[in-house]
């Protein structure tokens, strides 16, 4: 249901973009999100969107990350700028979707990215 893609190695300051894409039965999306896990570490927020766009950050990466999504798409994307050591982590991203009129919100995760700063 939700596909991630575009986790990698990147050098000091530099930057990298994540996408995620919702497929099969949809009817709405309501919020996205990514989240990350760092080895040793528990999972934890890092930026949500709403269907009408409004964003939230983690502390940690405000200011650097920007969250967005194309609705016509089912796609939210995850633009990281100056990353830092400590954004090395599996990035995941999820949605809470309708799959028809008055339906409830069923919650999906894609499969986790690998993102690495080099030191």
């Amino acid at each position: 249901q939700l596909q991630a893609s575009g986790g990698g190695l990147v050098q000091a300051g530099g930057s990298l973009r994540l996408s995620c894409t919702a497929s099969g039965s949809i009817f709405s999306i309501h919020v996205m999100g990514w989240y990350r896990q760092a080895p040793g570490k528990q999972r934890e927020m890092v930026a949500t969107i709403t269907g009408g766009g409004i964003t939230d950050y983690a502390d940690s990466v405000k200011g650097r990350f920007t969250i967005s999504r194309d609705n016509a798409k089912n796609t939210v994307y995850l633009q990281m700028n100056s990353l830092k050591p400590e954004d090395t982590a599996v990035y995941s991203c999820n949605a809470d979707i309708s799959k028809i009129p008055g339906d409830r919100r069923w919650r999906y995760w894609g499969q986790g990215t690998q993102v690495h700063r080099l030191q």
